[in-house]
C-alpha cells in the first residue's frame, strides 16, 4: 500500500531517505528552508516545499496531520529539531521519527513525544567499526542499547558443523534466527542443519555475547 511521507531537512540523511522512499514507490513531501536544496529534490520527490518547519502555520497549511509518517531529519539545529517534533505531535501527526545528534537530544525528543529516534552517525559508526574488526561481520543492526541483529559470514572455523554441535545458544547466549544460503533463506533453522561455507548467519543477542562470538570466529 502506498504511504505518504514527509521529510523535513534535506541534508545527507534526509536526502537519502527521500531518494530511497521514492524508489520504493512512496509519496514524499520534502521540506527545507534552503531553496537550492528544495529545487534539487523537486524532480525526485512527489512535492518539495521551501518552508520553516518551526512555523506551525506553515505545517498546518500543508495538511501535515494527514500524512502517515513524518521524518524530522534536521541537521545541526537541535532547537529547530525539538520544536518541529513538538509541533508535529501537537498537530496530531500519527508517527514522527526524529534524528538525534546525541543522547541528551534523544531524551528530549522522546519526552516530547517522538515515536522513533534514530542516531544515523552513531549507528553507522558501529557498523563500520564491526566491519573493520572482523571481515566476517557483514551488517550490524542495533535493536536497543544492549541488543543487536548481526549478519556473519561463515568461515572454516564453524563450517561443516550442525547447529546442535556448535551449541551456540548455550555457549554464547545468541540465537541463529536465519541462514542465507545462495538465493535461499532458511528461517528458524533446525538444530540438525549443517552450516556450510558461504552461508551467512543472521544472529540476535546482546552486544556482549555477539562480540564474544565474533572473537571466536576470528581466533578459530
Amino acid at each position: 500500500m502506498k504511504k505518504e511521507f514527509v521529510v523535513i531537512g534535506l541534508g545527507r540523511f534526509g536526502g537519502s531517505i527521500c531518494r530511497e522512499l521514492t524508489k520504493l514507490g512512496m509519496s514524499v513531501l520534502a521540506i527545507d528552508k534552503n531553496e537550492d536544496l528544495v529545487n534539487e529534490y523537486s524532480n525526485i520527490v512527489t512535492h518539495a516545499v521551501v518552508g520553516d518547519s518551526t512555523d506551525e502555520t506553515i505545517l498546518k497549511s500543508l495538511g501535515i496531520r494527514n500524512f502517515d509518517h513524518v521524518i524530522v531529519a534536521i541537521g545541526n539545529d537541535i532547537q529547530a529539531s525539538i520544536l518541529t517534533t513538538l509541533i508535529l505531535k501537537e498537530l496530531g501527526v500519527k508517527i514522527v521519527t526524529s534524528k538525534a545528534l546525541n543522547d541528551y537530544h534523544e531524551k528530549v525528543l522522546r519526552k516530547i513525544g517522538a515515536d522513533q529516534v534514530v542516531h544515523p552517525e552513531r549507528d553507522m559508526g558501529k557498523r563500520i567499526a564491526h566491519n573493520l574488526v572482523s571481515s566476517n561481520v557483514l551488517d550490524y543492526l542495533e535493536l536497543s542499547d544492549k541488543y543487536s541483529i548481526v549478519e556473519i559470514a561463515v568461515n572454516e572455523v564453524i563450517a561443516g558443523y550442525a547447529i546442535a554441535q556448535l551449541d551456540i545458544r548455550a555457549k554464547y547466549g545468541i540465537n541463529i534466527v536465519a541462514i542465507k544460503r545462495h538465493h535461499d533463506i532458511i528461517v528458524s533453522p533446525q538444530a540438525t542443519e549443517v552450516i556450510q561455507n558461504g552461508d551467512i548467519l543472521i544472529v540476535i543477542g546482546s552486544d556482549t555475547d555477539i562480540n564474544r562470538f565474533e572473537i571466536k570466529m576470528l581466533q578459530g
